[in-house]
């Protein structure tokens, strides 16, 4: 329901008491001094003023969150921020979710000003950016190019010394607080007649809209929950730039942080998560939830009650340990041949980098023949996690990330507790299990699918990821046309099932990547030789790669594929029966 909120003086008076207060939420004042004027311009034509809306805040939630003030005079460079409010009155408060601009702008045009660059001057001269108050010309004329009724507009000292002498030029911040009698006194000496009936009329009204008329109407919420208050924010904002519930909390985080500017940070390590190996695809989302993960708070979740000043002070603290953390995970996933393009489930780094953080491990991790062993356990549980058709890292992922947190910090001390973990999961409903039809689904995972590299890097160990690994076709793709099968006397009802065949697993191996881009459209066999002259150096790289039988031709092809489906299928249940304890 929507109520009468009373003046514009009685809302600009609850600014000025901190009546009126702005959330962490809210962005930075962003209109420009001509938008100001036509808002102006609009209230004294009698326009919609339009609704606010505000949120009620009781005593006891204010000391959770903190809270700025509008901004009263305005400076393109050295002050464009909301203040932050350091002490509140102890009483109910009024929080702006949707009004902010237009409160600011009745605050900077009469209560405060507006301090732009002249165009040409440098950002360093102090002198570029002249102090402007809002002025009104009483004997302005009506622009019929603009709409606008009334001649608003911010003016230096300077320029209000220079104006033309058939303009008179108001300082509006006086109507604000000044004696209306005196005011219009003092309009006795200027023009004629005729003028000054014009000039005392313009601001009659003038005062009338600030002082006399109710134009502030207002929808007030009054729930303590902020989760509903945010999402109540975001489907206000809408219409502007998209906004996300996570860009809201981060918003809460920056507003909380002292030393260390949160989204600087957090943007910054984000673009360097990404610039690892071959490039990843981690958002501020994911990284926003490591710092709750690894700094211990709540339940890893989105939630508001996680962003109070008290987690934030502990985020903001651990900060640099947490980015380290993330880091080194990411350039461990590097070094398991993983990037933006094969990684399936950007979640699964979280546990990999809480269990790396609670053990303060350095880039030694990553190269020690003394942490080879639990690289791999680690190594394999990841890649056993991604394989899972039923999706380990989707639905109920905070409740899994703060079991699987319990778990590591109880039982991570000193290596990754691959039994334990795999117990927590289980009870999730999250079992990595693999049954007789999801392996036999791995057995012909797609080329170019999420999992398919990670399941040739356990089924074929002992590559050196950092040489840039492709997924590569065994009889080459270019082979597989129509054209080329029927010419090898493939039958047409076979054509279909063969183009298919040759895209899944039984003919994909892992080839590093100048030898792949050397082989082109090779046939295997041919290929196979040229690379590895020996025959017994040639045979046993084959049986390695799963390769018993290798057909010179491709109409052998078909017996290829399903000998190879049977030893990778073996390999498979062999692979995913172990847990590497």
């Amino acid at each position: 329901m929507y109520k009468p909120g009373g003046t514009i003086f009685q809302l600009l008076k609850g600014v000025e008491e901190h009546q009126y207060i702005l959330p962490a939420i809210q962005r930075e004042f962003v209109w420009g001094p001509d938008q100001i004027c036509q808002l102006f311009d609009s209230l004294l034509q009698g326009y919609p003023f339009g609704t606010f809306l505000f949120w009620k805040i009781e005593p006891e939630q204010q000391s959770q969150y903190q809270f700025y003030d509008f901004v009263r005079h305005f400076h393109q460079r050295d002050q464009y921020h909301c203040e932050l409010i350091e002490e509140l009155p102890n009483k109910a408060l009024t929080a702006v979710l949707d009004g902010q601009q237009r409160m600011t702008a009745l605050n900077i045009g009469l209560r405060g000003s507006y301090a732009w660059r002249i165009s040409g001057k440098w950002w360093t001269n102090d002198s570029a950016f002249p102090v402007r108050h809002l002025y009104l010309n009483l004997l302005g004329t009506p622009d019929p190019e603009t709409g606008s009724q009334y001649q608003f507009e911010f003016l230096t000292e300077d320029q209000l010394a220079k104006s033309p002498s058939n303009q008179y030029w108001f300082k509006v911040p006086r109507a604000f607080d000044e004696d209306r009698d005196d005011l219009t006194d003092e309009l006795d000496d200027i023009g004629d007649k005729d003028q000054r009936a014009r000039a005392r009329a313009t601001l009659r009204e003038l005062l009338k809209i600030i002082h006399d008329k109710d134009v502030v109407s207002y929808y007030e919420e009054t729930n303590q929950d902020l989760e509903r208050v945010l999402n109540i924010f975001i489907r206000m904002n809408s219409g502007g730039t998209a906004l996300s519930y996570s860009d809201l909390l981060l918003s809460i985080a920056v507003a909380q942080w002292h030393t260390l500017d949160a989204r600087q940070e957090i943007h910054s390590v984000v673009d360097e998560m990404n610039a690892e190996g071959d490039g990843f695809s981690f958002s501020k989302d994911l990284v926003l939830k490591a710092g709750l993960m690894l700094s211990d708070i709540g339940s890893v979740g989105f939630k508001v009650e996680n962003f109070n000043k008290a987690n934030m002070a502990t985020l903001e603290a651990n900060w640099h340990r947490i980015r380290n953390s993330l880091m080194l995970a990411v350039r461990l996933l590097a070094s398991f041949g993983f990037n933006g393009q094969n990684l399936r489930a950007d979640s699964a780094i979280l546990p990999i980098a809480y269990y790396l953080h609670i053990r303060t491990l350095d880039e030694k991790y990553l190269s020690r023949s003394e942490h080879a062993a639990d690289r791999e356990r680690l190594r394999r549980w990841f890649v056993r996690s991604l394989l899972k058709a039923s999706g380990i890292w989707g639905s109920g992922l905070d409740t899994l990330l703060t079991e699987l947190r319990d778990v590591l910090k109880n039982h991570g001390a000193t290596r990754f507790p691959v039994i334990e973990i795999e117990a927590a999961m289980a009870r999730k409903g999250k079992s990595l299990v693999f049954t007789e039809d999801e392996i036999e689904e791995l057995c012909e995972l797609p080329y170019g699918g999420k999992t398919t590299f990670a399941l040739l890097s356990v089924l074929f160990p002992g590559f050196d990821f950092s040489q840039h690994f492709h997924v590569d076709h065994i009889f080459p793709k270019g082979r597989f046309t129509r054209a080329r099968l029927l010419k090898e006397g493939f039958a047409e009802s076979e054509l279909e099932s063969l183009i298919e065949q040759s895209n899944c697993l039984p003919n994909l191996q892992l080839l590093v990547g100048t030898i792949n881009n050397e082989k082109r459209q090779k046939m295997p066999a041919e290929w196979y030789r040229a690379q590895w002259p020996d025959d017994l150096s040639r045979k046993q790289y084959l049986e390695n790669q799963a390769i018993q039988n290798l057909p010179e031709v491709l109409s052998g092809f078909p017996s290829f594929y399903e000998s190879r489906k049977a030893t990778l299928k073996a390999r498979i249940k062999s692979v995913l029966e172990q847990n590497n304890e």
